[in-house]
């Protein structure tokens, strides 16, 4: 894993090793373990999330070393770089047409697609629901169990390298057209309302206590979360700026798939 890593970095740094066979190896090696899920872009270690950059950098290499290829899936055709995932049936995932996802990105068994997109690096866990035009975007991690509904935008990111990806965990449920950008972080059991849209300077307010408590770029674990605004000073007078709002807690006491459908039920609030 070092002499990879070390490989990755030194082409990083040198990119005129692309044109090696060393660094083209190693390049394939490393996208080949992404697409299997042995390597992460990004990782819970000792509770913590740790995004690894060197592996953002080989998907980012990728690109250079691949040429324009035609696919034709029947009357279909398609103009790109990257292979798309086969072999669903031996993976145990349940893809419906017309869902893709790109060859360099992890499907664990028990994923349903339904028509849908997941780019390349992202890692998606197993008994996930990826609903109708939902996407996952490029090194996007997305938990056990979640719940993505239709129309949820997952945003992608490759450049900057440092920057971090969006990570959904565990349980989590994402209303309809809901848009979670620019390295968002969704802990465990939390429930999103439709339309709900956050990006890393998106203020976060929790409304449920006798003060308002302010989040960035992260929702706590099993926050229900719904759009709403306050008001902001500009030159041209007072208006209304988008935030979201944590109107309670998922309750204990219903069961954890009974609960992601009701919770926002409970607030009376829209999926």
């Amino acid at each position: 894993m070092m002499e990879l890593r070390k490989t990755i970095e030194d082409t990083w740094n040198k990119r005129e090793l692309l044109k090696s066979k060393k660094s083209i190896d190693c390049i394939n090696t490393v996208i080949e373990e992404i697409d299997k899920g042995r390597l992460r872009i990004a990782e819970k270690i000792d509770d913590k999330w740790q995004v690894n950059n060197w592996l953002k950098k080989a998907v980012i290499l990728y690109f250079p070393i691949r040429k324009m290829e035609t696919i034709e899936i029947g009357p279909l055709e398609f103009h790109d770089k990257m292979k798309l995932k086969n072999d669903y049936a031996n993976l145990g995932v349940r893809v419906v047409p017309h869902a893709i996802a790109r060859y360099g990105s992890y499907l664990s068994k028990g994923v349903i697609m339904m028509p849908s997109y997941v780019n390349i690096g992202a890692y998606v866990d197993s008994g996930t629901m990826i609903d109708t035009w939902a996407t996952v975007g490029s090194c996007a991690q997305i938990g056990k169990n979640v719940h993505i509904s239709g129309g949820v935008g997952i945003g992608g990111v490759l450049e900057p390298v440092q920057a971090s990806p969006v990570i959904i965990e565990d349980d989590a449920f994402l209303g309809s057209r809901s848009i979670i950008v620019e390295g968002v972080k969704i802990e465990k059991e939390a429930v999103l309302g439709a339309n709900v849209v956050l990006t890393s300077s998106t203020k976060i307010i929790d409304v449920s206590g006798e003060k308002p408590i302010e989040h960035q770029g992260i929702i706590p674990s099993r926050s229900v979360v719904i759009p709403g605004s306050y008001e902001k000073e500009f030159q041209a007078g007072k208006f209304g700026v988008p935030c979201a709002l944590i109107i309670g807690k998922r309750k204990e006491s219903t069961d954890k798939k009974t609960t992601l459908n009701d919770a926002l039920r409970d607030y009376k609030v829209s999926i």
